[in-house]
C-alpha cells in the first residue's frame, strides 16, 4: 500500500452533476420525496460517507442551484453544452485543488448507500496508482441480464474491468448450447443470473486525470456502446472495480421514481 493512500491532507470531493432535462422523466432532480426535491436525498445520503470532505452540485439549471443554495449546500451554474456528466464535473474540478479525488455522484440515486461510495473512494485513497474507480453489484434477475438499459461488466483477478457492455458478458455458451437461447438458460439455470454483473454508474477519478479524460476524443466502442467508460479502457486506462452488497436505484422512469418514493416514505 503507498503511502499517500494514508494521507489525511488528500481532499474528496464529491460533485453531483445535476441536468434538469431528462429524456424519460423531465425535471426529475426536482419531483419531491418526503417534501424535499429528490436532489436533495442524493445531496443527503453523500454527506453520510465518512471519506467526503466536501460536495458541490453542478446544474445546468437555475432551479436546481436555487434548491441547492437555500438549503445552504454548495451548487455551480455550469455550461448547458456538455455531452456527459463527466464534462459537467469537469468543468468544476478545473477550480479545484490539485491532486484532489473526484467523486462523481449520480444526481438521481437518491438511495445510493453511503458504503458504496466510501468503498470507491478508499481504493484511490490506498492506491496512489489506481486512476480511476467504479462499483458493481450482482445481478438477480434475468431480464436485467437480457435489458441493454442495464450494463454488464466483467473483470480480471485483480477487479480492474476488462469490458463494459449493454450485451450479456460472459456469454455462457455451453449452457445456451443446451437450451437454446440464453433466455431460455437463465430460466431453467437460475444460478447463471448471479454470474452477472451489473455496473453502476458511481466513478471516483484523481483530479489531474478527470481532467485529461475528458479531453480524449470519444473512443469507436463508447460511441458504439454508448458507455463513455469504453474511452478509458481503449486508451489503456485500468478502471478498478469494486463489487457491492447494497443496491442503488437510479430514477430513469415515472415508475423508477413511485417505486424509490414509496421506499424512502416508508424509512
Amino acid at each position: 500500500m503507498s503511502q499517500s493512500g494514508n494521507n489525511p491532507t488528500q481532499t474528496v470531493i464529491a460533485i453531483i452533476p445535476a441536468r434538469y432535462s431528462s429524456t424519460r422523466l423531465e425535471g426529475k432532480l426536482l419531483l419531491p420525496i418526503n417534501g424535499k426535491p429528490l436532489i436533495l436525498h442524493t445531496l443527503e445520503q453523500t454527506k453520510k460517507a465518512r471519506n467526503i470532505n466536501r460536495i458541490i452540485v453542478a446544474t445546468d439549471d437555475e432551479r436546481i442551484l436555487e434548491v441547492i443554495l437555500e438549503t445552504g449546500n454548495e451548487a455551480v451554474l455550469t455550461s448547458i453544452n456538455h455531452q456527459s456528466g463527466s464534462d459537467r464535473i469537469a468543468e468544476v474540478a478545473e477550480t479545484l485543488p490539485e491532486n484532489s479525488i473526484i467523486v462523481n455522484v449520480q444526481g438521481d440515486e437518491p438511495m445510493i448507500p453511503p458504503h458504496t461510495i466510501e468503498s470507491a473512494v478508499d481504493v484511490l485513497l490506498n492506491d496512489e496508482n489506481v486512476l480511476m474507480s467504479t462499483t458493481c453489484e450482482t445481478i438477480n434477475e434475468a431480464k436485467d441480464v437480457l435489458s441493454p438499459d442495464v450494463v454488464k461488466v466483467v473483470t480480471d483477478e485483480n477487479n480492474f474491468a476488462l469490458y463494459f457492455s449493454r450485451s450479456p458478458i460472459p456469454f455462457p455458451r455451453d449452457e445456451v448450447k443446451t437450451h437454446g437461447t440464453l433466455e431460455n438458460a437463465l430460466r431453467v439455470n437460475a444460478r447463471l443470473i448471479s454470474s452477472f454483473k451489473k455496473h453502476t454508474g458511481l466513478y471516483v477519478y484523481r483530479r489531474e486525470f478527470l481532467l485529461n479524460y475528458t479531453q480524449m476524443g470519444q473512443s469507436n466502442l463508447e460511441k458504439l456502446e454508448m458507455l463513455e467508460q469504453l474511452r478509458a479502457l481503449e486508451n489503456g486506462i485500468k478502471i478498478k472495480v469494486v463489487e457491492v452488497e447494497e443496491s442503488s436505484i437510479g430514477v430513469d422512469t415515472i415508475e423508477d421514481f413511485e417505486r424509490v418514493r414509496k421506499l424512502i416514505e416508508v424509512k
